[in-house]
């Protein structure tokens, strides 16, 4: 049984030294300077994910998920069309072997944007073609074929119908290229109005074999009949043999909030009612009930107090937290 931990995206350790891999432009600015712009962009974003991947390997970090922002625009253009076409392709190559030498296992999380239930064909257009530029950048590091380099994506709406929804998902994952397909994975909801485990089960990995990664998370709120232990065992069975299931990780913002609230009333001997009953006494802690109040149920917390249970298997672990790396360098450590 063992967990290994990673983060996504940003790195706040790296980023105040301006090390930073989502630069990008606004359309104005695409249109206007074109092509070598973006080849400047995309190298600048490129040569620090490759300082971040550094920064893993010397922490001890053996999972992180890539910006989907490396390259601005990336739909609107061919990779092969950029002026630094070569140039991308070795430092992409470069990383791709840095990880992989080191066992640093590298994934993708494309935006809410993608999405291949759509009932509007244009839609459905757009998140292909994002889908399998993510692969082609993938493909350019030279990263497994296989959802070992997962491209982690939700089924969508339901549009009122869920069942003709996931029928949609499907048929659409058969437009994708080759390798987007095999790297494809589809992750749980946090509605109960969305898709569990159990939907994503039954209504895409029995029908096209697609993999779930399981959101600890979500699953509070779409559980669809099932334990957290049945959840999570029935989404790692999905997995090709070989591959370890990737599972995501966080907890409630204002969990934190009122623990934070709680312990610092105790320790200044302050009734927890009296931040409601006599906000006038209490102006700081009382904006932090405010703040507290305006938060919403799903939100994201800046650290984690404790670590997912495993139910005895071997997962690898994405902690979707605000504090990014900080929040598990003291878990790996």
């Amino acid at each position: 049984m063992a967990v290994n931990y990673g983060y996504a995206c940003i790195n706040l350790a790296l980023r105040k030294e301006k090390i930073t891999t989502n630069r990008g432009m606004i359309r104005r600015t695409f249109d206007a300077k074109g092509l070598p712009y973006v080849s400047e962009i995309a190298i600048k974003n490129i040569l620090d994910q490759l300082k971040v991947v550094q920064w893993n390997i010397d922490n001890g970090i053996k999972l992180y998920r890539m910006s989907g922002s490396l390259f601005p625009w990336m739909s609107e253009y061919e990779f092969h069309e950029l002026p630094e076409y070569d140039t991308i392709k070795s430092i992409l190559a470069e990383t791709g072997k840095l990880a992989m030498d080191n066992g640093q296992r590298l994934s993708f999380h494309p935006g809410q944007f993608c999405v291949l239930c759509s009932p509007t064909p244009k839609t459905v257009d757009n998140a292909i073609i994002e889908l399998d530029r993510h692969s082609q950048i993938m493909d350019m590091m030279g990263l497994p074929i296989s959802p070992m380099a997962k491209i982690n994506i939700h089924v969508g709406g339901a549009y009122g119908d869920k069942e003709s929804a996931l029928k949609r998902w499907c048929e659409n994952y058969k437009r994708l290229e080759t390798n987007t397909q095999k790297r494809l994975v589809v992750e749980n909801d946090d509605k109960a109005s969305m898709y569990s485990v159990k939907d994503l089960y039954e209504g895409v990995y029995k029908k096209i074999g697609v993999p779930i990664t399981f959101d600890y998370y979500h699953h509070k709120f779409c559980t669809g009949g099932l334990t957290e232990e049945e959840a999570l065992k029935l989404a790692a069975s999905t997995w090709p043999k070989g591959i370890t299931p990737c599972t995501h990780y966080s907890e409630s913002r204002r969990n934190e909030q009122k623990l934070m609230m709680e312990q610092i009333c105790e320790r200044n001997d302050i009734p927890f009612e009296a931040l409601e009953n006599t906000p006038e006494e209490w102006p700081t802690l009382s904006q932090y009930m405010k703040d507290f109040k305006k938060t919403k149920e799903q939100a994201h917390s800046d650290f984690i107090l404790e670590q997912p249970d495993c139910y005895g298997l071997d997962i690898d672990c994405v902690v979707e937290a605000k504090a990014k790396e900080q929040s598990i360098i003291n878990i790996i450590n």
